[in-house]
């Protein structure tokens, strides 16, 4: 969703548990001579994935970071490459992984108005209605022909760990960095922090107030770029940005509603088509493995 994947560039109630997994004060920060495990430990869990915490998995109705099947949502704007755009849709189709039946968003990302990247993302939410990323297929593309899908990674296999896309308790971990997703195998470790929730935004698709603002790393790949995000209560993700990012990286949201019936069956038939290549022979060994793509 939105990331920063190692070998391109695209675009989510706690208690006292929380203060177990902190790194310790004194502890080595991610500078320039940090090892990668200096950098991986100072990014952690905020609690452990646990698939007995995931009662009703696909409902993700997180106030920061809402997924109601069948919503879609445009954003426009630029990278150092030009303009680019990513029209995000919530599916209602559902796959397992690590245990738990999680929601699939299909993400388009296009550079210059062509598809630069196709991309399965699976999210689910726990019973404290902390929104986790638990897996993504994404496939690129060059001059609009496939060129691969490197950047597989999926919750519970190859070591890859989920992670948390976006508290359920925001208030509780405001200014404390956790984990998003880790994948050894493929060299993707991603970290968030929550910095602000009073913002304003104002981008096409309208004026929100009350903004949320994360602040999401890659420290395997850089120690000092960072994406911004701004979620709207009830909307989602309204605007991207970048500091000290020579990617620079800018989305607005553009528009934002529910798919008419005949879009939704479109679009559920590109995002089984793209489940579907992702199972045939020779293109990802690992997402083979997964079961397939359903209606749920």
């Amino acid at each position: 969703m939105f990331r920063r994947h190692p070998h391109h560039h695209v675009v989510l109630g706690t208690s006292l548990v929380i203060l177990a997994t902190l790194v310790p004060a004194g502890a080595a920060s991610a500078g320039s001579g940090a090892t990668a495990s200096d950098r991986t430990g100072a990014c952690r869990p905020l609690v452990p994935f646990r698939p007995g915490n995931f009662h009703h998995p696909t409902k993700i109705d997180n106030r920061y970071l809402p997924m109601v099947p069948n919503t879609q949502l445009r954003y426009e704007g630029t990278t150092s490459e030009g303009t680019h755009t990513v029209i995000f849709t919530v599916t209602n189709l559902v796959k397992v992984v690590d245990v738990v039946t999680s929601r699939v968003v299909y993400d388009v990302d296009l550079q210059d108005g062509e598809v630069a990247e196709a991309e399965l993302a699976f999210f689910a939410q726990d019973d404290r209605g902390t929104v986790w990323n638990v897996g993504e297929y994404p496939e690129v593309f060059e001059n609009g022909e496939f060129a691969g899908a490197p950047d597989v990674w999926i919750g519970g296999l190859r070591d890859a760990v989920p992670g948390i896309h976006m508290p359920g308790n925001t208030e509780a971990v405001e200014g404390i960095r956790y984990l998003q997703g880790r994948a050894p195998a493929i060299d993707f470790l991603d970290c968030a922090k929550i910095v602000d929730d009073d913002g304003r935004v104002t981008v096409p698709a309208g004026h929100f107030s009350d903004v949320l603002t994360t602040h999401e790393t890659s420290p395997l790949e850089s120690t000092t770029a960072i994406q911004t995000k701004e979620h709207a209560p009830h909307v989602g993700i309204v605007r991207i940005g970048a500091l000290h990012d020579p990617e620079g990286e800018t989305l607005v949201l553009t528009r934002y509603g529910h798919l008419s019936q005949q879009a939704q069956v479109r679009l559920n038939g590109q995002a089984k088509a793209l489940d579907a290549h992702g199972h045939a022979p020779g293109i990802s060994p690992l997402y083979r493995t997964t079961p397939r793509v359903h209606v749920g």
